[in-house]
């Protein structure tokens, strides 16, 4: 039998045995930790996957921003770009208003080539000039009566359906004198191509009136003027027919316009010199009226108020 001695003994010999093996396989632990933390490469992946968060933070800092404008895109030495000067048409380049503009209905310019009619710019026309007796100017443009009697009729073909109405012409005598008048009136046959019936005061200032038919040349004008355009609606107009007629413009006109259904409607023009809207499309809106220069006015405002001539505090421009 074991005394008590012997079995204390054995005791302590296992609890011995027992720590040695726990330390021994703590340190064979321990070692192969550090031998596998020594094997090539492993440094290499612990690198990578520690700069992978950095990459992909740089990815979304640049995504996040938006897509970078030219002043501030970095240049290829990584910093920011200067942000461009400004040229001198950039300065320059906005649009200011004129002082007429809050006055003034819209001008707008048009690619409207020159009008196709008989009488163009920069043309001399050669004829001869009669005279007439002009009464108080009215005539078969119906502008009503004329502030002066420098006025003239036109020969029908040169009238062109009215289209002559309002033109500024120079006419010169072989004599060497001249004057200017406004076409007011049309000359019917037998009035040839290139004549005109000027008024008999008009005619005085060329010739003796007894004299009766002198050759002449005559051009169109763009005359210098404080007169500015008035619209006047046809007596018996109405919002289911009227005629508009334009007075008082520097340059022939070559096309009048009403806004209707969205748009411009191009009216028809007759012989006494009215546009004429006959549904009354447009009767009582704005206006548009073109010259033969291709110059478009837009006159709004303008009331349907027949046989009364409103002032649109617009001109066309000098040629």
């Amino acid at each position: 039998m074991k005394t008590a001695r012997q079995a204390a003994r054995q005791r302590r010999q296992r609890r011995r045995l027992v720590l040695g093996t726990t330390l021994a396989v703590t340190a064979v632990g321990v070692l192969a930790y550090l031998v596998l933390g020594s094997l090539p490469g492993r440094e290499t992946e612990a690198g990578h996957a520690a700069a992978t968060p950095v990459a992909t933070n740089q990815v979304r800092t640049t995504t996040t921003t938006g897509t970078p404008s030219a002043s501030a895109s970095p240049s290829a030495t990584g910093k920011p770009k200067p942000k461009p000067k400004p040229s001198a048409s950039a300065k320059t380049g906005a649009a200011r208003p004129s002082a007429t503009a809050t006055s003034k209905p819209p001008r707008s310019s048009s690619t409207t080539p020159v009008s196709a009619g008989r009488i163009r710019p920069n043309s001399t026309y050669t004829g001869v000039a009669t005279a007439y007796e002009a009464a108080d100017g009215n005539g078969a443009c119906l502008f009503g009566p004329s502030d002066d009697l420098m006025i003239a009729a036109m020969n029908t073909t040169d009238y062109e359906t009215s289209r002559a109405c309002g033109a500024y012409v120079l006419v010169r005598a072989a004599n060497g004198k001249s004057i200017t008048v406004r076409i007011t009136n049309e000359c019917p046959l037998p009035c040839a191509p290139g004549q005109l019936d000027l008024s008999q005061q008009a005619f005085a200032k060329l010739a003796d009136l007894k004299v009766g038919r002198i050759p002449i040349t005559w051009q169109l004008l763009s005359p210098s003027t404080t007169e500015t355009i008035s619209i006047r609606y046809k007596t018996g107009s109405s919002p289911h027919w009227c005629g508009i007629q334009a007075i008082g413009h520097r340059n022939p006109l070559a096309r009048l316009e009403v806004r209707a259904g969205g748009g411009w409607r191009q009216l028809p023009r007759t012989e006494y010199n009215y546009f004429i809207s006959a549904d009354g499309g447009g009767c009582g809106g704005s206006i548009r009226v073109t010259d033969i220069y291709g110059e478009q006015l837009t006159l709004n405002g303008v009331a349907l108020r027949p046989n009364v001539a409103q002032p649109t505090g617009v001109q066309f421009a000098r040629h």
